[in-house]
């Protein structure tokens, strides 16, 4: 299928072939030195007790690099992080279930621009928050378009998170309506309910981290006709050998997940998961869901920087890849914020606008992370993907690690 662009996007998706073409001539191989940095970084990090482990693998032109497990994924016990340890990815599953809804692009299900409602009539005639009265009713105001698909998929749509991620009324009211509230609801039985609450500000005249992906996945389900798990396990995972990825990890492999751990003051480890992601949930997070590995994610990246393919087994277009890696932000939104120097945003991607901004990483590298520290990024002009997998609870503690690695690689 060949959507209608106009000429600012023609333009962007050029340059994001161009980028493609660059790969095609990377650089030399990355110095064993810099490799050695990254890993000398981390196990100064686990020494100091402010991380317990991690697992990092580095490949470029296709080949992998580096694989290397450093600290434990049990500290009480001392059992040593694997290869193969397991790990809560939460933002990490984003791109996944972005991919998975580019799969349906690819097929004509949609276009970019269609308006959400099309498909979800269920949030049709969403209005525009103003204010709230003393009674809880709303104070609204049109909104100026619907939320198209393009705005679900680059945060700009209107959207929030729930507490304590977003804050305000309108946060508040996706929490009071128990949407993500995953131990009660299906996708069916919790996304609708948006359509009974504003939009927190008009679509295209923002960047705001939202719930939008958990949108997506009940998308799919609705274009696909199937649950949002058996797609992703059918369209994805078994076409990549992604044998341990999935909305829980069952029992004969309990033992290979990461416990989660917060950094103290004092130089000590805390541990912060809750058993879960140990039983199969209700609510099939496409924003935040997953389990996997370092060498499962490998995969899923590597395909992405092949251009949509993986030994010789084609799951998106070109065409699909590109606009995923290509600034999609509306002309009102410039980046995405202090948080993300020198970043724009594609289709579930974060995207490098300005290198020297991201430590170094090249113009068209496009990454993003979860909230428990584990993160990636895919350089498509040195050929490049970095999978990071750590399990930590201080977000910002989490940042300065992946910039250390950024900056070992690139500068």
């Amino acid at each position: 299928m060949i959507e209608r662009i106009n000429e600012n996007r023609l333009v962007k998706l050029l340059l994001g072939l161009s980028l493609t073409l660059i790969a095609n001539f990377a650089l030399a191989d990355i110095e064993q030195s810099r490799l050695d940095a990254v890993a000398a970084d981390i196990q100064a990090r686990i020494d100091a007790n402010k991380l317990s482990g991690a697992v990092v693998m580095i490949a470029q032109d296709g080949e992998i690099q580096m694989t290397q497990s450093l600290g434990y994924q049990n500290v009480e016990d001392q059992v040593p992080m694997r290869d193969d340890t397991i790990f809560r990815i939460f933002s990490m599953t984003k791109p996944i279930t972005g991919t998975a809804l580019m799969m349906l692009y690819d097929e004509g299900k949609f276009t970019l621009d269609d308006a959400v409602e099309k498909h979800l009539p269920e949030l049709a005639g969403m209005e525009v928050f103003v204010s709230q009265n003393d009674d809880g009713s709303w104070v609204t105001e049109p909104a100026d378009h619907p939320m198209t698909v393009r705005e679900l998929m680059s945060h700009t749509g209107g959207l929030l998170y729930t507490p304590p991620l977003s804050q305000g009324p309108i946060a508040n009211a996706y929490f009071q309506a128990g949407i993500m509230n995953t131990p009660n609801y299906t996708l069916a039985e919790s996304i609708p309910a948006l359509g009974d609450i504003p939009l927190d500000y008009q679509p295209g005249t923002q960047w705001v981290y939202s719930i939008s992906v958990d949108v997506q996945g009940y998308l799919i389900e609705k274009l696909s006709g199937k649950t949002f798990d058996v797609f992703l396990q059918e369209r994805l995972f078994d076409p990549l050998g992604m044998v341990d990825t999935g909305f829980y990890v069952k029992s004969d492999n309990a033992s290979r997940l990461s416990r989660q751990y917060n950094p103290g003051q004092n130089g000590t480890l805390t541990r912060t998961d809750n058993g879960s992601f140990l039983n199969p949930p209700k609510f099939l997070s496409g924003g935040g869901g997953l389990t996997s590995t370092a060498a499962d994610y490998m995969k899923f990246a590597q395909m992405h920087l092949n251009g949509g393919e993986l030994n010789g087994n084609r799951l998106l277009s070109e065409e699909a890849v590109q606009l995923m890696r290509s600034n999609q932000l509306p002309d009102a939104v410039p980046n995405i914020g202090q948080l993300y120097p020198g970043n724009v945003f594609g289709l579930d991607f974060a995207v490098v606008n300005d290198s020297a901004a991201h430590q170094g990483a090249p113009v068209g590298t496009h990454w993003w992370w979860g909230i428990a520290g584990s993160w990636f990024w895919i350089d498509p002009v040195e050929n490049v993907v970095f999978i990071g997998m750590i399990q930590n609870s201080d977000i910002f503690y989490s940042l300065q690690v992946h910039a250390a690695a950024r900056a070992a690689i690139y500068n």
